[in-house]
């Protein structure tokens, strides 16, 4: 974690001679406290009470990886913007009347929305930057979740969760919806071969997770949301959970300012026609205005939230 850094005779912050710039020594222990306590409080919610313990597991083991460090996989997932990435595949995932069917039956998002984010942050961090004999394992786990669910959807349709096809959808909303999201809020967006590489890395995920041929540049990607157009609709489970996510989240009053910041930011990420389905402003403005708070949003969490040094 960055912060307070010795650094000759006079301490430094990210680089900053304290002496030289007129910063007492307390002044920076309270900001460093500061963002210690709410780097802290952020990786709870996210992690559970269990995360130390799990991100040492997934740092500190020694073992072969399935993605090496400098892939882009890496750059996306261990990047702040994952938050409005994150919800904003949220609300685009919703438009699938089967996928949201399965949701709102068997997820728990509701009742239990932080341990469902808890559980999803552990699978993306396990298998991104995790050991490939924990990543396997966590891919398994999920696989055996998804074959027990089953149901009918308000319609009539039968669905279950590891539906190859509701798999491509899940997945292709997603990596998407994380894509979309760094290259506006990430510290370091890609370049047009790190994207199609970005594509490709998750395919790997897809594919053992059970999606058959996933995309593997942002042109297949684009190919396989088109395909899933007519099958798109705002049923009222999904008018239901974006309401919850966007007007009604599980938080305190104070903390609603920052995630009504993230939140607008997700509205402003999906393509026109989803952001249009979703009963959401789809004009280039409206995308346009959510930017500004949601960069300062994200920018506090990266400083508060260092990406942990890689012990592998």
């Amino acid at each position: 974690m960055g912060g307070l850094v010795p650094s000759g005779s006079a301490p430094t912050v990210e680089g900053m001679d304290v002496e030289r710039d007129g910063v007492s020594s307390g002044g920076v222990r309270e900001r460093v406290g500061l963002r210690e306590r709410l780097g802290a409080a952020l990786f709870a919610r996210v992690a559970g009470p269990d995360g130390p313990a799990v991100r040492q597991r997934i740092h500190g083991t020694p073992g072969v990886r399935w993605f090496a460090p400098d892939r882009p996989i890496r750059t996306v997932h261990g990047d702040a913007s994952m938050f409005v990435g994150g919800l904003a595949a949220l609300l685009v995932q919703s438009l699938h009347p089967s996928a949201m069917a399965a949701v709102a039956a068997h997820s728990g998002y509701r009742s239990d929305p932080w341990g469902r984010l808890q559980r999803t942050s552990t699978f993306l961090a396990v298998t991104t930057f995790g050991t490939a004999e924990d990543a396997r394992a966590a891919v398994d786990r999920v696989r055996a979740v998804h074959a027990r669910i089953r149901g009918t959807t308000a319609s009539g349709r039968r669905y279950r969760a590891d539906d190859p096809h509701l798999l491509a959808w899940v997945h292709a909303a997603e990596t998407d919806s994380f894509l979309r999201a760094h290259q506006v809020y990430g510290a370091r967006p890609l370049d047009a071969a790190g994207c199609d590489a970005y594509v490709a890395d998750t395919a790997e995920v897809a594919s053992a997770l059970g999606v058959p041929d996933p995309p593997r540049d942002r042109a297949a990607l684009a190919a396989v949301l088109r395909s899933y157009r007519p099958e798109l609709a705002r049923t009222a489970e999904a008018r239901a959970a974006v309401r919850f996510l966007l007007f009604h989240p599980p938080l305190p009053l104070f903390v609603r300012p920052a995630y009504g910041a993230l939140a607008a930011a997700a509205t402003g990420l999906p393509a026109p026609e989803h952001r249009a389905l979703l009963g959401l402003p789809s004009d280039p403005l409206s995308a346009a205005a959510v930017r500004p708070p949601g960069l300062a949003v994200v920018r506090a969490i990266r400083w508060a939230m260092p990406v942990p040094r890689e012990q592998v």
